[in-house]
């Protein structure tokens, strides 16, 4: 097992990991912006130490910056959290080559895997459904040729893309240039390449997640899967586990293809491959190699702690558990609190006067936040993750509404209030809700 881990993150994640670590008996270093030097990841590490300004491509997007530091501080393991650099093969082969063990897949597999283009073929190799789509895209020109051939609309996305950045739906032809210069600019912000690529984009679906685990001798084991369909601007704003109206034949359908795809490509670790699912059928969308968000709310179904077993079996420990034994029967619903004005959704910012986080059995809330602490304008807007957990959906949607109505943050504008709007939605009481919610909800 390592015994030392740099936290190649910020905010809530970093803080997560913290926790795991800690438990786990493992030292922790933790790297920090100068907008971040007082933040609770910080004061919570053992060591922590400024890497560079505010903008995360002076701090957190830095490669060599961050090797050095690991190989300075002597740890044995870079844990990338989610976002930044944890999809980004060339820093997880730069761990590799200055023999820091990167907790994550391997740089070989992250490169087919995170490259959302190739991960598309092998998804077709290892016989799993998929949407038309492109491959790296030079110019808004050949886009829109693309488009052109499978009819609008159309999605762009960054190639290293993840957690709603780097992603346009393009609806007619005059929007293609502006759309294809706006991704190409964040994802060279976001994740240090500019590769795009366009897939036909399918509306008012299901965005269904399988949830897995693999170790280094093979063993792929399902954790269970998600509805991540409450989304707005491409932002997941509420996750459920299990997914609700799913058939069982489908489930296992998804399950399978999931563990086809894992097992092709040799992988390890934690991952997610999502779907988009109407009726009966589904499409492969991505795989995610990398912790998610939302694994926050898988955890409390499935009885596992999905951030330890991403360091073990990272650090080459075999699974000791079986398929059989992954727990379910209950059901969890994550509310992301996001930090943003009510009028216009924009992200806020400011000093947090007072915060009052809900309790309870079986009641969680991941997040960064304190008193006083200040919420910046240079990162994502995510505050936290409220997490609740029932032996029913009907039980868990009254106890999020419940936690909800007790949770308070004054001196941030947050969407606490749409939230309750989403719990009193018929669509989403029923679960027959899809991808087009947020957009009949926010009107």
């Amino acid at each position: 097992m390592f015994s030392k881990i740099l936290i190649a993150n910020r905010g809530e994640v970093a803080v997560r990991v913290i926790r795991a670590c800690k438990e786990m008996g493992i030292e922790t270093v933790a790297v920090y912006s100068d907008a971040d030097a007082d933040s609770l990841h910080v004061v919570m590490a053992d060591e922590s130490y400024c890497i560079g300004g505010p903008l995360a491509k002076d701090s957190y997007l830095n490669m060599n910056s961050l090797v050095t530091l690991a190989k300075r501080t002597g740890v044995s393991a870079i844990h990338p959290g989610y976002g930044m650099l944890a999809e980004n093969a060339d820093f997880a082969k730069l761990c590799e080559d200055n023999g820091i063990a990167f907790i994550g897949p391997s740089a070989s597999v992250m490169r087919q895997m995170g490259q959302k283009e190739t991960a598309r073929e092998i998804a077709k190799e290892a016989g799993v459904p998929v949407t038309p789509g492109s491959g790296i895209l030079a110019d808004a020109a050949a886009a829109a040729a693309f488009a052109k051939n499978v009819g609008y609309p159309v999605i762009l996305k960054a190639c290293l893309g993840g957690g709603g950045r780097g992603i346009r739906v393009v609806r007619a032809a005059e929007e293609m240039e502006g759309a294809f210069d706006a991704v190409r600019k964040e994802a060279m912000s976001s994740f240090g390449d500019d590769g795009i690529f366009a897939e036909k984009y399918l509306e008012e679906v299901k965005h269904i997640e399988i949830q897995l685990l693999a170790d280094s001798a093979g063993t792929v084991i399902i954790l269970g899967d998600r509805d991540c369909s409450v989304q707005r601007r491409n932002q997941k704003l509420i996750e459920e586990c299990p997914a609700p109206a799913l058939s069982q034949e489908l489930r296992e359908k998804m399950y399978a293809a999931a563990k086809r795809l894992a097992e092709k490509v040799g992988y390890t670790t934690v991952g997610t491959v999502e779907f988009l699912v109407r009726g009966e059928e589904f499409y492969f969308m991505e795989m995610n190699t990398r912790l998610q968000v939302e694994h926050s709310v898988t955890e409390p179904v499935c009885g596992i702690d999905i951030v330890e077993w991403q360091i073990r079996t990272a650090a080459g420990i075999a699974i000791p558990f079986t398929q059989a034994e992954v727990g379910g029967g209950r059901h969890a619903i994550e509310c992301r609190i996001c930090a943003e004005n009510g009028k216009d959704m924009t992200p806020a910012t400011g000093r947090v006067e007072m915060l009052h986080i809900p309790g309870g059995m079986d009641v969680r809330f991941d997040s960064a936040l304190y008193q006083n602490c200040t919420v910046s304008p240079y990162y994502d807007s995510m505050l936290g993750k409220l997490v609740v957990c029932a032996d029913t959906r009907d039980s868990a949607i009254r106890k999020m509404k419940c936690a909800l109505s007790e949770f308070v943050l004054v001196g941030v504008a947050n969407n606490r209030e749409l939230h309750m709007q989403f719990l009193e939605n018929g669509e989403f009481r029923d679960g027959s809700y899809d991808t087009g919610i947020c957009r009949r909800v926010c009107k």
